[in-house]
């Protein structure tokens, strides 16, 4: 147990989540408890303009010295003065107590995080910033490694990724990232089981099979408000979950004839739908996505070992995997994305390099590198002791190596986003055919578009051009609630377009 001592909280997050990715499900105590393994004690001065930080071990102060970096030794060199600090700017603040803190617990532990001091989920958004200031690589790169202590590795990453996005979006027309125009993500909450390391707003749907109609009547309630606010011509449409493909074909086409008759699917830049897990794929479902003009797919194994497989809850077989792959193509599907996850419960490298090989044979057009994030209630986390023999391995070689796969079969790098509790505290990394980029999945990382969320457990967000400000609706998580309170949730998006 870490003990968090603030007579301030402005900033416990922050602090909370780097101490977090230097200690890994670890617990945290905002009193001083005779089992803790140690305690931080931030203080902010009277005048509310100095912010004092330090380690207290056994009621001590402590200090440890290594081999630092020039930036690293500037800031220990400092470590007994309180930071000067202008809570007016709240970003230089925060970077100016994480980077400190940063410092103190690389002294502690003797480990660098790849990505440094950074812990927010957008780090190219950084880059992107930096570019559209007329920034040159060179400058991006010291401004990462003196600001945020990010590894050469991660920047070359974050600026090659940045480049990217900055060529694909400026080749999109103008009218497409104009203020009026929006993307649409639609979110089915069911999937056949819940994995092990998941507690993402998914509900059983064999639990929901007798309700699914009501759901539906709601989310179709939600998406006719959407046509008539804020029209009836998304740029994209993006349906996730859960898994999409838990509902019947039936069910499925219900869904596709209601966007047809409210929007103008035929005529959006890419209408996704994630097909997920193969156990929950028909020829049936299949047909009816190829029917009402679905133009990207997914088909995700998370890993092609059996015994990972039947460990984490996935009720497919490998073999699943191939069939539905070839059927999709075989049905017309051109642009298949598949999602791998590395860091899962008795995966080593060599079980990674399997699945790597496996996919290189089905030959994707995109492909998604996921590091395990462990949701706080999912049973891995909660039930820590049944799976304690399992060890969750993620290191920069098995990074590396997906990497070194991912080109190997043409792809690039396209989109990049970080989460909390990550293994090794990499990332999730997006690599495409040239051509066969998600659009929306760039658009909701970098924040270019307003994305309007429809259904249970969604995020709409509405971007405010040219003040770098973002506006938020949430929709409950719960699916009975959302059922019951829908019309309570289109009040919501209205106040947030009103």
């Amino acid at each position: 147990m870490i003990g968090i001592i603030l007579n301030d909280f402005a900033y416990e997050q922050d602090i909370r989540e780097l101490l977090m990715a230097f200690f890994p499900g670890e617990s945290f105590a905002y009193e001083s408890k005779p089992d803790m393994e140690f305690c931080l004690s931030g203080q902010l001065n009277e005048s509310r303009n100095k912010f004092q930080l330090y380690m207290i071990f056994r009621g001590k102060h402590s200090l440890y010295i290594w081999d630092a970096s020039p930036a690293e030794k500037k800031e220990l060199d400092h470590f007994d003065e309180p930071l000067l600090v202008n809570y007016d700017d709240r970003t230089e603040t925060k970077n100016k107590i994480k980077r400190r803190l940063y410092v103190i617990l690389r002294a502690l532990t003797g480990r660098k995080l790849p990505w440094g001091s950074l812990t927010g989920i957008r780090p190219v958004k950084i880059v992107l910033t930096k570019l559209a200031e007329g920034k040159s690589e060179e400058e991006i790169y010291e401004y990462m490694k003196e600001n945020y202590f990010v590894s050469d590795e991660k920047i070359r990453l974050a600026i090659e990724i940045a480049r990217k996005e900055r060529k694909l979006l400026t080749g999109l027309s103008q009218d497409f990232v104009h203020q009026d125009n929006y993307s649409l993500y639609v979110g089915i909450p069911f999937c056949p089981t819940t994995c092990l390391y998941c507690s993402f707003t998914s509900y059983p749907i064999d639990q929901w099979s007798g309700r699914i109609h009501e759901y539906l009547g709601a989310l179709f309630r939600e998406l006719q408000y959407t046509a008539l606010q804020r029209g009836r011509h998304p740029s994209s449409i993006y349906i996730g979950g859960g898994t999409p493909t838990s509902l019947t074909a039936e069910a499925l086409g219900e869904l596709m004839v209601k966007l047809h008759q409210e929007f103008d699917c035929l005529g959006v830049r890419e209408f996704t739908v994630e097909a997920g897990r193969p156990d929950s794929i028909t020829k049936e479902k299949l047909l009816v996505l190829k029917k009402y003009g679905v133009t990207r797919i997914s088909i995700n194994p998370q890993t092609m070992n059996q015994k990972t497989l039947d460990l984490i809850g996935r009720r497919h077989r490998v073999g699943d995997v191939r069939e539905k792959f070839y059927l999709a193509r075989e049905l017309g599907f051109d642009n298949i994305n598949m999602d791998l996850i590395v860091g899962l419960p008795g995966e080593n490298l060599v079980d990674v390099q399997k699945t790597m090989e496996e996919i290189q044979t089905l030959s994707p057009d995109s492909l998604t590198i996921h590091s395990l994030a462990i949701k706080r209630a999912a049973r891995l986390n909660t039930m820590k002791e049944a799976y304690k023999d399992y060890k969750i391995i993620n290191t920069q070689d098995i990074i590396e190596m997906t990497a070194r796969y991912a080109r190997k079969m043409g792809m690039e790098p396209y989109y990049l986003y970080r989460q909390k509790n990550m293994a090794g505290n990499f990332e999730n990394v997006g690599y495409a055919l040239p051509g066969k980029e998600c659009i929306y999945n760039i658009l909701i990382m970098e924040e270019q578009q307003t994305i309007v969320g429809c259904g249970a457990g969604t995020t709409t967000k509405r971007v405010i051009p040219g003040e770098n400000r973002i506006e938020r609706a949430e929709t409950v998580k719960n699916v009975e609630q959302y059922i019951e309170r829908v019309e309570e949730m289109i009040e919501r998006k209205k106040s947030l377009f009103e």
